[in-house]
């Protein structure tokens, strides 16, 4: 949709479909960040600031399911999660959250909040309803797993299997890689590490998704029950600024001893979905996050 009928529609939505046509909003803006979305910042009359997002393409339940997740996030009370004002089927409306520059206190304080929210009880791993990272769906057994010892079976089916197909079918990975990915799925369990009881993760948290305010705001989540150490594992190999502030804050509330061995499995995953949808180097950074978890194997 263009942008002047992107504005009526945040409008209309936010005016509570009410009857009559809403106040053209005043400015509809392109914003940077994303890399499946177009995002906007929209001024409504009386100068409230919104952000808004649209898919032309996405799947019915596509932005309900990010909707949810934020809402699954800001529920916890640990992190600061925009405010879900208004989605449709093909948009997203949030409340407009200002970012500045990353400090090491901010960093420090995001630290501490995200052990908070990692220790927050999830009632089992993945999700009730439907879950994307990116444009790709993600699956949750039925029943859904609970136990920590379901973890590792789990993400290998779940997680690292479908999306290794993916990347295969597409072409985005070799023969070798695919071979040392599905050498450590079978043997997952061997580097998992202690068990993890199903706990609430963001499930995307690469750099770009943190919004650098006085508090940082997380955003784009893939929002469900998860082991923790997924979102630290992608914030450090995404290249989160003043990264040793925020483990370091992070490890003072909630110490996580052999982490960083652990780290290449829980890349993975991310890895994974890069190479399933833009190939290149990823796949061959695929292999090497396995062979790497693989590694530390007794």
């Amino acid at each position: 949709m263009n942008r002047k009928e992107l504005g009526r529609r945040v409008a209309a939505l936010l005016d509570g479909r009410a009857g009559g046509s809403p106040a053209a909003p005043t400015g509809v803006h392109a914003v940077t960040g994303g890399e499946i979305c177009d995002s906007y910042r929209i001024t409504l009359p009386g100068g409230h600031t919104v952000f808004a997002k649209t898919r032309a393409d996405a799947s019915p339940d596509f932005f309900a399911a990010e909707a949810a997740g934020l809402e699954r996030l800001r529920a916890t009370g640990t992190v600061a999660i925009p405010r879900v004002l208004a989605a449709d089927a093909d948009l997203l409306a949030l409340e407009w959250v200002a970012s500045t520059d990353p400090t090491p206190a901010k960093a420090e304080r995001l630290g501490r909040e995200l052990a908070a929210l990692h220790d927050t009880a999830a009632p089992h791993y993945g999700t009730a309803g439907p879950l994307y990272l990116g444009p790709v769906p993600l699956t949750t057994p039925a029943p859904p797993p609970a136990k920590p010892a379901d973890w590792p079976a789990f993400h290998a089916a779940h997680r690292l299997e479908p999306l290794l197909r993916m990347a295969v079918d597409a072409g985005g990975i070799g023969a070798r890689d695919t071979a040392d990915v599905e050498a450590l799925c079978a043997r997952i369990a061997e580097v998992a590490g202690p068990p993890q009881p199903p706990a609430y993760i963001h499930g995307d948290l690469w750099a770009g998704n943190i919004l650098w305010a006085e508090r940082p705001h997380l955003i784009d989540p893939a929002a469900q029950g998860g082991h923790p150490e997924a979102d630290l594992a992608f914030l450090e190999l995404s290249g989160c600024p003043h990264w040793d502030r925020l483990i370091g804050a992070y490890e003072e509330v909630r110490p996580l001893p052999g982490r960083a061995e652990r780290a290449p499995l829980h890349q993975l995953h991310h890895i994974l979905i890069h190479a399933a949808l833009f190939g290149g180097a990823y796949g061959p950074q695929s292999g090497a996050a396995a062979r790497a978890a693989l590694r530390g194997a007794p």
